[in-house]
């Protein structure tokens, strides 16, 4: 595919475009196809240099040449599991826009003909394709590069992320399954709550199956950085697209973690500031569920940072070399087995942790950051129980 179009109003508002300066792939001028394409320095999702080169010091992160260029073809295919649910349908139509997915793949276990063939109108140039219920999972999954799983029930008013272990712990299972027999070299995005023991439970699958890739599999805490740079722009009345809070721990409650010492640009809060901005990011969850009063949880937030996530995935895929986002991963940056860092993402998934977020940090944060590890450390260890249990199971039949 060597034309190449351009991407502006509908997307970047949407904040799909991430692209370095001046980047030759498909994408699109409102919802009309052109022949060139120009990726503006400012994002929606990343800031003005549209990845973190002005953000991060330049001792943790090198500039990218200003010729660097990335692959011009828009060749990705991409699987939402769960995409007829609240998630999955924002998310799907999110997806859709970038310029740089050439299939979209819709699995679900009911209703999902009819969201495809409602994405499918969309004047994008991805194909979309509808699969339903176990039977067509194979079929959905092969030739993926990106599956990203929002899969599972939703929280409601009083319930906490562990109320949805048992249900979704055997959705991620499942799934993580099929992709590791069908497209195991794929990124893996997890969405389904609890994250914190999710994605231990996905590792676990995939060591079982002998397809573990660490730098492949990814817990999504984008919308606790979206949500951290949101609430920081508004208190200090910063532009909003110039903001960077690097989010680190894991993604409920206490081990959500913003380093607001290391926000970019940089600005000073009181200690009063602190608490009540570290309390809003950990909460801000269950401030949806609460305004929704039973009808939902955070749907499209949650589908506009996975949106992110996967359009960084595939920045990375496509060669851009500087590509960072906050993701819950196999760590070795502390004690605990899985932690969520900043990382940088490449071709082949997790290049390297900028484990340089964690020094020179405040004494709360530092206070913070033990406190929350007793309680990660659970979850975690949470997850790989139940895999352990379900192996034994398996193998006791």
């Amino acid at each position: 595919m060597a034309s190449t179009v351009t991407f502006s109003s509908v997307s970047a508002q949407a904040g799909l475009i991430q692209k370095p300066r001046n980047q030759g792939v498909a994408s699109y001028a409102g919802l009309k196809a052109s022949s060139s394409v120009s990726f503006g320095m400012e994002s929606p999702f990343l800031g003005r240099n549209a990845s973190l080169r002005a953000i991060v010091s330049p001792r943790i992160v090198p500039k990218a040449k200003s010729g660097s260029q990335i692959s011009p073809q828009a060749s990705y295919k991409v699987a939402v599991l769960g995409a007829a649910g609240g998630i999955g349908q924002p998310l799907g139509l999110l997806i859709k826009m970038s310029p740089l997915v050439s299939e979209l793949h819709l699995y679900d276990i009911a209703n999902v003909k009819g969201v495809a063939a409602d994405l499918s109108h969309c004047n994008t140039p991805a194909q979309v394709l509808d699969f339903t219920g176990p039977s067509e999972l194979a079929n959905c999954l092969k030739g993926v590069d990106v599956v990203v799983i929002p899969a599972g029930v939703p929280r409601k008013p009083g319930m906490t992320r562990d109320d949805l272990f048992n249900i979704n712990a055997s959705i991620v299972k499942s799934l993580v399954e099929a992709v590791a027999e069908n497209c195991p070299e794929a990124f893996i995005h997890i969405i389904s709550n609890p994250v914190n023991s999710t994605v231990p439970i996905a590792a676990d699958v995939l060591k079982q199956k002998g397809v573990y890739n660490p730098k492949k599999l990814f817990g999504v805490t984008t919308l606790d950085v979206v949500r951290a740079n949101t609430f920081v722009a508004q208190k200090k009345n910063l532009k909003l697209i110039d903001v960077d809070v690097p989010v680190v721990g894991g993604h409920a409650g206490i081990t959500i973690l913003p380093l607001l010492s290391k926000t970019r640009p940089s600005v000073t809060f009181t200690e009063e500031e602190t608490e009540e901005l570290t309390k809003r990011i950990q909460n801000a969850g269950t401030e949806v569920v609460e305004a929704k009063a039973g009808a939902g949880s955070a749907t499209l937030s949650m589908a506009y940072a996975a949106a992110r996530f996967v359009e960084s995935s595939l920045r990375a895929l496509a060669g851009d070399p500087d590509v960072y986002e906050c993701t819950f991963i196999q760590s070795e940056v502390t004690d605990l087995p899985f932690f969520a860092s900043r990382v940088k993402l490449g071709k082949n998934g997790v290049e390297s942790v900028v484990s340089a977020d964690l020094e020179g940090v405040t004494e709360s944060e530092a206070k913070a950051l033990e406190a929350l590890k007793a309680e990660l450390k659970g979850s975690i260890e949470k997850g790989i129980a139940f895999a352990n249990k379900q192996q034994e199971a398996a193998a006791s039949v």
